[in-house]
């Protein structure tokens, strides 16, 4: 058995590099083979990292927040646990800590900026100040030695956790007096601010009467009150991106917004007579979206402009249609917004659809997309009736030149003619929206695309096969 060097996976065509955002196993923590040994982002995607083989994570060689290319060493792991005993060192000093390698050991909660755990400056909590005995306390800790690395417990406490705990005036007593959270019992971020929530532990300093800081619960965020009607929430990496984004795709696009209103009830019959049976033969549901697809491609094959992109003073046009579905993760989107790719879209049908869009979200939702999945799309469709809304606006997904959006189905009175008789009658009625670029697309082809998926989801055959 031997040494393993674990290296930067090449996590698709166009990346090549990437950022360590958490690592799951510490320095001594065995690890079985394909377990988790740390999470790692892209400009498109976080992903994690399985151990190559089972063994021992001896080394670390990049920190939390730190980027690294591709196919470049990351960590080391022994497979032989003997050598692993005996490559152990002895405890270091306390100067060690400064060390350039004293990051290599880090805490559960990423240190990188954008997960908004690197800075914890200003950090203060609302417990009441006790006696005159903890002041004293308090001051005999703070002129104290630093807390150390591995305590007496022989639990190995991180970069992280002692800094907090320094500027907090925790003492090592106090630390290792702490119930750990993280992996056999090691201590984390979380566990250090649950206790100074608690009111267990004073602060280092009060906060003065103008700024009247105090933290919150933010859902794992670091959060806290400036002041009494103000909260400030530090943006993760995802949110960032998010904003980033989507500002750029304003600033790019002259964005215009068609709608329409389309009465979908034979597609609405259609799939209640055939979602039982696909759910068994499938072991997933029917939903609406892959209609909304399939309507939309037809579409796009009659008005090819709009599965283009602009760059400069050229149109490229995209012979393939790949689609991409906007994803909201977590609680009502609070877990942030991803948009995975239905390469070549346009030979499925469709039961292909709805298997590429079921996989895609499952894969989205577990966090096992990888680059690839997220790149090359050409045209993007948007369900906010998901969540109820009968219409929106939304921002086009660059470098593409129109996105697609469809409100809740909703059952209500229209007018319909029968056998040249107006009657009112109760139909399934649903509004569509499509922003695009004005910059190549006017508002005669965009108003005309939008009426083509509503001609085609009027014209519903109710009695197709499946």
């Amino acid at each position: 058995m031997a040494r393993i060097e674990v290296t930067m996976p090449k996590m698709g065509e166009s990346i090549m590099e990437g950022t360590v955002v958490e690592w799951s196993k510490q320095i001594g923590d065995s690890v079985e083979q394909d377990e988790t040994l740390l999470e790692i982002a892209t400009d498109k995607v976080d992903s994690e990292v399985p151990a190559p083989e089972a063994g021992i994570l001896v080394e670390i060689l990049v920190q939390e927040g730190e980027t690294v290319e591709v196919g470049k060493p990351i960590a080391v792991l022994e497979t032989d646990p003997e050598k692993a005993e005996e490559g152990k060192a002895e405890p270091e000093p306390a100067k060690a800590e400064t060390s350039p390698d004293s990051g290599s050991e880090t805490d559960d909660v990423a240190m990188d900026e954008d997960k908004g755990a690197a800075s914890i400056n200003g950090l203060e909590t609302n417990s009441e100040t006790k006696g005159e005995s903890d002041s004293q306390e308090k001051e005999s800790v703070s002129a104290g030695s630093d807390p150390e690395k591995r305590g007496s417990d022989g639990r190995f406490y991180s970069p992280l956790v002692r800094s907090i705990a320094k500027e907090e005036g925790i003492s090592q007593e106090e630390l290792e007096s702490l119930k750990g959270s993280g992996n056999d019992g090691r201590v984390t971020k979380q566990d250090v601010l649950d206790y100074l929530s608690s009111g267990k532990k004073a602060p280092s300093e009060k906060p003065s009467p103008k700024e009247g800081k105090s933290t919150i619960d933010a859902g794992g965020l670091a959060a806290y009150w400036p002041k009494e009607s103000v909260e400030i929430i530090k943006m993760d990496r995802m949110r960032k991106l998010i904003s980033d984004h989507m500002v750029r795709s304003k600033q790019t696009s002259a964005h215009v917004t068609t709608f329409a209103e389309a009465d979908v009830t034979n597609m609405v019959r259609f799939r209640e007579k055939n979602k039982d049976r696909f759910l068994k033969e499938n072991g997933y549901k029917l939903t609406f979206t892959p209609f909304f697809i399939e309507a939309t491609i037809q579409a796009l094959r009659e008005y090819p402009m709009l599965n283009s992109s602009v760059e400069g003073d050229s149109i490229l046009l995209k012979r393939d249609i790949n689609y991409g579905i906007a994803v909201a993760l977590g609680e009502a989107g609070s877990g942030g917004l991803i948009v995975p790719v239905i390469k070549n879209a346009g030979e499925m049908n469709i039961k292909g659809l709805a298997r590429a869009t079921h996989e895609l979200a499952r894969k989205a939702r577990e966090k096992q997309l990888s680059p690839d999945d997220l790149s090359g799309g050409t045209f993007t469709f948007t369900n906010y009736g998901s969540v109820g809304n009968l219409m929106g606006t939304p921002i086009i997904n660059q470098p593409q030149v129109a996105i697609f959006g469809t409100g809740m189905i909703q059952k209500r009175p229209v007018v319909i003619e029968v056998d040249g008789t107006d009657t009112i009658a109760i139909r399934h009625m649903v509004y569509l929206s499509m922003s695009y670029d004005h910059r190549i697309i006017d508002g005669a082809m965009g108003g005309a695309f939008v009426q083509r998926v509503k001609q085609v989801l009027e014209n519903f055959d109710a009695n197709r096969p499946l």
